[in-house]
């Protein structure tokens, strides 16, 4: 934690935030040295424009940091974290409010994140002084959250192969006293989940998937559904090694799906939590599935193999029709799906599709509350036609290079047809270059919208978590 609770300690240093409006009046406010110096530097208040300012004994005076003005349409409500990387440790606190209190002091924290399981990090982190008004509580369990589903990401699959992403899972339900049920192997057959073992067969790691369920009898049903495919080389249609540089993200489908129950546990929130990951690794050997095999689903649709690396959709079929079966209030999938989405939408934008008008618009509100980005996308019926087959009831791919991240929206669509809303998101949980509070490499996208839309929908936290034999 890079939070300090309490009264703020003598030695602690002022952040001013300053725009071109406020500069002339901080300026003025700030002790004669500190002045002197920024002068001298040529500070001006660009956003993103950091300089720490020295005290006439030599120790540090303040610090100021640029912001974009508040009319602005594209600012960054998360480059206060920029001073995490910029500033000498040390205790430091907000001497004016930036644009948001909350999410800037959850920049901060984002900010402070290191992946250090294989290399280590001495370098000792500045502290930020919690601001009044913000709830500490919970921005602290969103970065933590966030932290989670980080390294499970950046984890690479020789070290989070499928067991290894179980236990994650199952972890997480024992840290909240969720139920988890797992089913591996020869086991999925039986238990009619043929497409996620069609897809994981060929690993020596068995496919398996995961079933974690948490929360009040009464409480509305929401179930989230995540991709878990711990490395995917494409399978018989080998991917070229460009594109397999980082699969070992194919996975964060399931690690949001975890983050999200990890905040929603942790809060308590009054709902009847479901997370099912179906995971596996898309590798080859001699029972690989093949392009132009047919395999049933547990739906009952059978589905043609025009790609082996249209192999997320399969398992999120399955999937999606196992939460689908008790008709939730609110089902929702996360991917790594297409690459068309990055090229509709880059990185930083993740796609959504939903057949509900009112959630897409509370998606959006809670979006852009959340400084959590997202765009919706259209599910547009006649390119469903593009997934028809001619000697099954479907095929994973659309067979054209068009619309890529659209139809294969429209194929999860068929799986679903209980649920009350349902929403599918094409996410890319990667960011290929540092930004304010934004480290290079895994990103968890669009669970913290979700987390507010959550809140907001269904209202006060509940007394005490559920225990397992209560999620029912």
């Amino acid at each position: 934690m890079s939070l300090v609770l309490g009264s703020p300690p003598a030695d602690c240093v002022p952040i001013f935030f300053v725009t071109q409006e406020s500069w002339p009046q901080i300026r003025d406010s700030l002790p004669m040295a500190a002045a002197a110096f920024a002068k001298a530097c040529a500070f001006e208040p660009k956003a993103g424009r950091i300089l720490v300012l020295p005290s006439a004994e030599g120790g540090l005076a303040a610090v100021l940091c640029g912001l974009e003005a508040r009319s602005a349409r594209s600012r960054d409500l998360f480059l206060p974290g920029k001073l995490v990387g910029s500033v000498p440790a040390g205790t430091y606190l907000f001497a004016n409010a930036p644009h948001d209190a909350a999410l800037a002091t959850l920049a901060w924290e984002l900010a402070a994140y290191r992946f250090r399981r294989y290399r280590k990090d001495k370098a000792e982190l500045p502290k930020l002084c919690a601001p009044q008004g913000v709830d500490v509580a919970r921005i602290e369990r969103v970065a933590a959250a966030v932290a989670l589903g980080r390294d499970l990401i950046n984890t690479p699959a020789n070290d989070l192969d499928p067991d290894a992403l179980e236990d994650a899972a199952v972890a997480l339900a024992a840290q909240f006293q969720a139920k988890a049920t797992v089913c591996r192997g020869a086991a999925l057959l039986d238990a009619n989940f043929p497409l996620i073992h069609a897809v994981g067969r060929a690993s020596d790691k068995a496919p398996r998937l995961v079933d974690l369920s948490w929360g009040e009898r009464g409480g509305a049903k929401i179930t989230l559904v995540g991709k878990g495919v711990c490395f995917d080389t494409g399978g018989l249609d080998i991917k070229p090694e460009s594109a397999m540089q980082f699969m070992k993200k194919d996975m964060a489908g399931a690690a949001t799906a975890l983050a999200l129950a990890s905040m929603i546990m942790d809060a308590a929130l009054p709902v009847r939590l479901r997370v099912i990951l179906p995971i596996v690794e898309n590798a080859i050997s001699g029972n690989a599935m093949r392009p132009g095999d047919i395999y049933p689903s547990r739906k009952g649709i059978s589905v043609e193999i025009g790609n082996t690396d249209a192999e997320g959709r399969l398992i999120l079929a399955d999937a999606l029709a196992l939460g689908d079966e008790e008709a939730p209030d609110l089902l929702v999938d996360f991917a790594t799906l297409t690459g068309a989405a990055r090229v509709a939408l880059g990185p930083e934008l993740p796609p959504f599709y939903t057949m509900d008008d009112r959630l897409a618009s509370d998606i959006e509100a809670h979006a852009a509350q959340a400084f959590d980005p997202v765009w919706r996308m259209p599910l547009w019926d006649p390119y469903d036609m593009q997934l028809d087959s001619k000697v099954a009831d479907i095929s994973n791919i659309s067979g054209g290079p068009f619309a890529g991240s659209i139809t294969a929206a429209l194929f999860l669509r068929r799986f679903v047809d209980k649920a009350k809303a349902w929403v599918h998101f094409d996410i890319y949980a990667w960011t290929p270059s540092a930004r304010p509070a934004r480290p290079e490499g895994g990103e968890i996208q669009v669970a913290r919208l979700l987390f507010d839309l959550l809140e907001a929908r269904y209202g006060a936290p509940a007394k005490r978590p559920a225990a397992a034999d209560e999620a029912q």
